[in-house]
């Protein structure tokens, strides 16, 4: 799609192109609290000649709130609990034990604090066999996710998915860790793995692509809870 419009604004919460109103896919406007709305503006007024929604990630964040999260929202946060069932932090290697160390250095302290946060028991094991979490411990950690509203759960979603830890989005989104530092939990095993064997340029660039993802959905989640 070529540009069409000149200028962009918001006017009560509204995305708008030259006074009219952005739609979602499902046809929608583009409302959004506050910060989102002043972000995704921005995405609309970078367009250069041709648009391009690959470069316009908050504002796909902001069409999924909308269209696919907001109409089910307790649907869309059991489904986003579910990776607390085999969140990566509670499955370590059993060596080396160089691994083991940096796992424990860089899991252990977001563990404690969902415990603490929560008061729960979190279950750790060594290999890959599903060791089962505590039903309360699922429980809490559900209802942390579903007390969250639609934009949230937008941006929260990317972050689970691509680190793997939804003990770790919540310390994020809690301000318990920062961006960095959980991403480079996430990737203990990659690392170490590209330490010993050298760096696999395809890995390279998935890496990047799921850090974009990472990236865009951490700035989402963080306008969304400050609105």
């Amino acid at each position: 799609m070529k540009r069409f419009w000149k200028e962009v604004a918001v006017e009560d919460g509204e995305v708008r192109l030259d006074g009219r109103p952005v739609r979602t896919p499902g046809r929608a406007p583009l409302a959004l609290p506050a910060a989102l709305a002043e972000a995704v503006a921005e995405e609309w007024r970078g367009v250069g000649e041709t648009l391009d929604p690959r470069a316009m990630p908050l504002t796909g964040l902001a069409n999924a709130a909308i269209d696919r999260i907001a109409p089910d929202t307790a649907t869309f946060a059991a489904g986003l609990a579910a990776y607390g069932e085999t969140d990566l932090l509670c499955y370590r290697a059993e060596g080396p034990d160089d691994l083991v160390a940096r796992q424990q250095a860089a899991w252990d302290p977001i563990l404690a604090w969902a415990r603490e946060r929560y008061d729960v028991h979190v279950e750790t094991t060594t290999g890959i066999v599903h060791r089962p979490q505590p039903a309360a411990t699922l429980t809490r950690l559900g209802e942390a996710v579903a007390s969250r509203d639609a934009f949230a759960l937008a941006g929260l979603s990317p972050v689970v998915t691509t680190t793997g830890t939804l003990i770790g989005a919540l310390a994020l989104a809690e301000g318990a860790i920062n961006a960095d530092t959980l991403w480079t939990a996430a990737h203990v095993d990659e690392d170490w793995q590209a330490e010993q064997w050298g760096h696999d340029p395809l890995a390279a660039e998935a890496r990047a692509g799921k850090r974009r993802d990472y990236d865009a959905g951490v700035r989402f989640l963080k306008l969304a809870l400050s609105s």
